[in-house]
C-alpha cells in the first residue's frame, strides 16, 4: 500500500481504481511474480497433451492414419482465462498501464473497435466501474453479441466489416458512410454523449467510414470525447504481454513437464498480431530461431474475428519475416475437427479449430513433429454453430450464381436492412440480376428489421412478409452483412432463409451502377 501511495503522490493517477484493478483483475490473470531467487509466471492457463485426441480426430473425421507419426501436440488453453479468451491478456496489460500512468481514470469512456473477444474482455474489466463502448459489426455471430450484451458494455453496431486494416482503400459509397455516421450519432446520443461535439467532427467520421477504417474511428471518438482507446492493433503492450508472460509461461510449463520449448513449433491464428509477434520475439531472443506458424482462413471465409492473410497485411503487427511459416486453411474442413474436440470435452473455439487443423496437415505431410497450439478461446459463443451433420450442410449464404440457379426454390425475395430502402431502380436491378419478376420482391420496414436484430423476436408485419415457417426466402441487403445476420436469427427459429453474398453493392458493381441510384435512406 505504501508503494502505491508513493507512486500516486502529486500525480494524476486514480489510486483507488488502480488498487481495485490489481485486486480484482490483475491478481487473477497470468503475470510475472518475483519469488525468492526467481521470477515466475503465476495463474498460468492449462497446457494439455492432446496428441491422442488429434490422432483419433484425423482417423475418424478425415481418414488419416497418424498412428506411426512421431507426433506430440500440446494445447495451451487460454479459454480458461477470465472472459474466456487470450484477449484478456493484452486488455489487462494495456488498461493496467493506462491506470498506472494516469491515462485512464474513473469517469472516462473507453472506446475500442473489436471483432468480439477484446470487447468481451473489456466488458469484464468494465465491472470495476469503467464505461466501455465497443464498435462492432453485425457480421459478428449472435453468440458473440450475446456475450457482449452480458457484459457492462455499450455496443455500437456498424453495418460494415471491422476487419479492413487502418487506411485500407475500399470503394465504399459515401452515401453509406453518411448514413452510418447518422446511426453513430443517434447511438452516441442514446449513450449520453453530446451530439454537438460529434457534429463538429462529422466530416472526419465520414472519412473513416468511407474507407472502412473502424480502428482509427475508435481512436478518434476517444479523442473528441476525452476518453481512452486501448488501440489493440497498434499498442506495443499487445506484443509485450505475450513476449514477457505468455511465451515465458509456455517455456516454464514445458520445462516442468520435462520438455524444452526449443524443440516445439508454436501454432496460432492471427487477430491483431499480438500473440504471434510476442511469441516470435521470445523464441528468436532465447533460441535464435523462428518457431511460430501463423494460420489464416481462406480469403473468402469469416472465422471468429480472425483475419485472412490479405486483411492482415495492412496491420502494424503483421510481421511475416518473423514467422517460421504461414498457412491458409479451409475452415469448412476445420469445422469437423471443432465438433470432434468439443464432443471430447475440450473447450475450444473456431480459431483454435483452424490452428489444430493446420497442425493436422503439417503432421500428415511432414511426418510428425512437436507442436504447441494456442487455444485462444472456448466454444460457448460459437455453440450455436455446432449443429448436426444435416444442418451443417444447410448454407445461410449463397452467391448470385447459386441464387439464380435456384430462384424457383425461393417463395419470396426480401430486401433486409436497418437504414436503407431500395429505389425503383434498385428493385429492378435485383429482379433482373436474379431473373425473377419484380412482384416477387418485398420490402419490409427498416424499423422492423432493426427490432428483429435488437430483440431476436420477429415483428408481425415482418413475419407476414417472411411467410412464417412456410417455404424459403432469399434476403438481400446493402453488402450481405445485415441479411446474413437476419438469416442466422431466422434459422434459430426454424425459418428457412438465405443471404445473398455481397448484397446490392455487388450487383451494382457488376452492372456499373452507383449505389445512390439504387437505394435511399429509409424513413420508416
Amino acid at each position: 500500500m505504501g508503494k502505491l501511495q508513493g507512486l500516486n503522490k502529486g500525480s494524476n493517477i486514480d489510486s483507488s481504481l488502480l488498487e481495485h484493478f490489481q485486486r480484482e483483475i490483475w491478481s487473477k490473470v497470468p503475470h510475472l511474480e518475483e519469488k525468492p531467487g526467481e521470477v515466475k509466471v503465476v495463474n498460468a492457463t492449462p497446457l494439455i497433451d492432446i496428441t491422442e485426441d488429434l490422432k483419433a480426430c484425423a482417423r475418424n473425421e478425415y481418414g488419416l492414419d497418424l498412428a506411426d507419426k512421431d507426433l506430440r501436440v500440446f494445447g495451451k488453453f487460454d479459454s480458461n482465462l477470465l472472459a474466456g479468451s487470450i484477449k484478456v491478456r493484452p486488455a489487462v496489460q494495456i488498461l493496467h498501464d493506462a491506470i498506472a500512468t494516469g491515462k485512464l481514470r474513473r469517469g472516462q469512456m473507453i472506446f475500442e473497435a473489436t471483432s468480439g473477444n477484446f470487447g468481451i474482455a473489456l466488458g469484464q474489466i468494465a465491472r470495476l466501474g469503467l464505461d466501455v463502448v465497443v464498435l462492432v459489426s453485425r457480421k459478428l455471430q449472435e453468440g458473440v453479441f450475446e456475450e457482449l450484451r452480458n457484459e457492462k458494455t455499450r455496443i455500437m453496431n456498424l453495418d460494415m466489416d471491422i476487419c479492413p486494416a487502418p487506411g485500407m482503400k475500399v470503394n465504399t459509397n459515401l452515401l453509406a458512410a453518411k448514413a452510418i455516421a447518422s446511426n453513430i450519432r443517434s447511438q452516441l446520443s442514446e449513450f449520453g454523449f453530446d451530439p454537438i461535439i460529434f457534429d463538429k467532427s462529422r466530416s472526419e467520421v465520414e472519412g473513416f467510414l468511407a474507407s472502412q477504417d473502424i480502428i482509427n474511428l475508435a481512436k478518434f471518438l476517444a479523442k473528441i470525447y476525452g476518453g481512452f482507446c486501448p488501440e489493440q492493433y497498434d499498442n506495443e503492450l499487445n506484443i509485450e504481454v505475450h513476449r514477457t508472460v505468455t511465451a515465458r509461461e509456455l517455456d516454464q510449463q514445458l520445462y516442468e513437464q520435462g520438455h524444452s520449448l526449443d524443440d516445439f513449433r508454436i501454432v496460432c491464428t492471427f487477430g491483431t498480431g499480438g500473440t504471434s509477434g510476442g511469441l516470435s520475439r521470445y523464441c528468436m531472443e532465447k533460441f535464435g530461431k523462428k518457431a511460430v506458424h501463423v494460420v489464416f482462413p481462406l480469403g473468402d471465409q469469416d472465422v471468429a474475428g480472425i483475419r485472412t492473410k490479405g486483411k492482415a497485411m495492412g496491420l502494424k503487427f503483421y510481421e511475416p519475416e518473423r514467422y517460421a511459416g504461414q498457412h491458409e486453411v479451409d475452415f469448412g474442413q476445420a469445422k469437423r475437427l471443432l465438433k470432434f474436440f468439443v464432443d471430447k470435452g475440450h473447450d475450444i473455439g473456431e480459431s483454435s479449430a483452424l490452428a489444430l487443423y493446420a497442425v493436422l496437415q503439417m503432421a500428415n505431410f511432414g511426418g510428425g513433429g512437436k507442436f504447441v497450439v494456442i487455444i485462444a478461446d472456448g466454444i460457448q459463443k460459437y455453440r450455436k454453430s455446432l449443429v448436426t451433420t444435416k444442418e451443417r450442410e444447410h448454407r445461410l449464404q449463397v452467391t448470385l450464381q447459386e441464387a439464380v440457379s435456384n430462384i424457383a426454390n425461393y417463395n419470396r425475395v426480401l430486401w433486409i436492412h436497418t437504414m436503407y430502402t431500395p429505389r425503383e431502380e434498385g428493385i429492378k436491378l435485383i429482379a433482373n440480376s436474379l431473373g425473377c419478376d419484380e412482384s416477387k420482391i418485398s420490402v419490409p420496414k427498416a424499423s422492423d428489421v432493426e427490432q428483429l436484430l435488437a430483440t431476436q423476436e420477429i415483428p408481425k408485419e415482418l413475419d407476414k412478409a417472411l411467410g412464417g415457417a412456410d417455404g424459403k426466402s432469399l434476403l438481400v441487403c446493402m453488402m450481405g452483412n445485415t441479411s446474413f445476420q437476419v438469416a442466422q436469427v431466422l434459422a434459430g427459429k426454424g425459418i428457412a432463409a438465405e443471404s445473398l453474398t455481397g448484397g446490392i453493392s455487388a450487383l451494382s458493381q457488376e452492372k456499373g451502377k452507383q449505389i445512390s441510384e439504387l437505394v435511399r435512406i429509409a424513413t420508416e
